[in-house]
């Protein structure tokens, strides 16, 4: 069995991830449908009234990646997304190996911006939002993490 690949999370549908040319480092990834990325002006002037907390718009992908224990999958913004005032809340998303298929979300990819256009952006179904590329990475010789994942997206704690 392959030991790294996409897969379409249960009882979901989405669009496995591709990279647009030969060379490319990074994985495509794909809205699953139609979403409105609110303006942070908007929440901003909204959160003065109310003091709501401002939050990010995630756009899950519903697609899970397996891989390698000692392999990690970065999530970037792509490079048009800024000039649409979109950015990654998170700067640099990080998909572990274990969040594949975890019980909170089946391992659902999460891509989290925030707009910073004063108007809103529709992301189209099937649009491209971000990419993913793989890499291994290495442990220091006194690692002695025995820690298991008990959640989903976000839940290795603050």
């Amino acid at each position: 069995m392959s030991t790294r690949y996409f897969a379409i999370c249960k009882d979901t549908e989405g669009f496995i991830p591709q990279r647009s040319t030969e060379k490319s480092a990074g994985y495509d990834f794909y809205a699953p449908e139609e979403v409105i990325i609110p303006s942070i002006w908007k929440q901003v002037l909204k959160s003065f009234f109310t003091k709501e907390e401002i939050k990010p718009t995630c756009i899950f992908t519903n697609i899970k990646a397996k891989m390698r224990g000692n392999e990690v999958l970065f999530l970037f913004n792509r490079s048009s997304n800024p000039s649409k005032g979109l950015v990654l809340a998170n700067g640099v998303g990080v998909c572990d190996a274990d969040y594949f298929g975890n019980e909170k979300n089946d391992g659902n990819i999460g891509f989290a911006f925030y707009n910073f256009m004063p108007w809103d952006v529709k992301i189209l179904k099937q649009q491209k939002i971000g990419q993913g590329v793989f890499t291994t990475y290495l442990r220091t010789d006194s690692d002695t993490t025995s820690g298991t994942r008990t959640g989903g997206f976000g839940s290795t704690g603050e």
